[in-house]
């Protein structure tokens, strides 16, 4: 149970990485703010919140939070404790979105953005959580799921996966043909070459069409310089 306690220890803290970035929902929620949780890949767990893949790099993990927040979103991210399991996290993920709710945030200011394992903990929450106007982006979060048959999106679901990924560059499309739909689904392919390691850093291919997508119904939409 060490990873429950290293969840709560964190879920306690809530401290902000910067002005915009928080492990937790802040204290004080403006309710007028968009708020963006963002679920990062497995290795993390395992290595830190600094880790290099042999085959990938760096994740720079900072560098993809200061992006997700360049437009102004509050963004909620932790580095989770090693061996966190999928289903107990979307609870807890589950959680801060209710607490964004009662604070008065609308479901169409919230998105829960995840990568491969975090990709993976997000579909699980969109299933779970069966709200139509939550918006999701899942970055090589699919793959075959033949021990949950019971997965159902829901809300808006944005997809993208890199062509190049041998281990999730798989399209998410599969788990909207039920009868139980999602809001919207959209996806993208994008082929920068480096396989699942192309969401370990802020690229341009996939940051800009995510803040695109999730601002383009406010009217908000702009460039931006991710790092390369």
């Amino acid at each position: 149970m060490k990873w429950l306690s290293g969840i709560l220890f964190l879920l306690l803290s809530g401290h902000a990485f910067g002005a915009s970035i928080f492990t937790f929902v802040p204290g004080k929620v403006d309710a007028s703010r968009n708020y963006l949780i963002y679920l990062h890949g497995a290795i993390i767990e395992s290595k830190g919140p600094e880790p290099i893949d042999s085959r990938f790099g760096v994740y720079d993990y900072q560098g993809v939070l200061d992006a997700l927040s360049s437009r102004g979103a509050v963004v909620i991210s932790q580095a989770r404790p090693h061996g966190t399991e999928v289903n107990a996290y979307a609870g807890i993920v589950i959680a801060q979105i209710y607490r964004l709710l009662e604070a008065g945030v609308p479901q169409s200011h919230i998105a829960v953005v995840g990568f491969s394992k975090g990709g993976n903990i997000a579909v699980h929450v969109s299933s779970f959580l069966r709200m139509k106007d939550i918006r999701y982006v899942f970055l090589a979060a699919c793959w075959p799921k033949p021990d949950e048959p019971q997965l159902r999106l829901s809300g808006h679901v944005f997809s993208i996966y890199e062509t190049s990924d041998t281990i999730a560059g798989f399209s998410c499309r599969p788990l909207t043909e039920h009868k139980d739909k999602p809001t919207s689904f959209k996806e993208i392919k994008i082929s920068t070459g480096y396989s699942h390691g192309a969401f370990y850093r802020p690229r341009k291919q996939w940051v800009e069409p995510l803040l695109d997508y999730l601002y383009e119904e406010q009217g908000q939409v702009h460039s931006i310089q991710p790092r390369k």
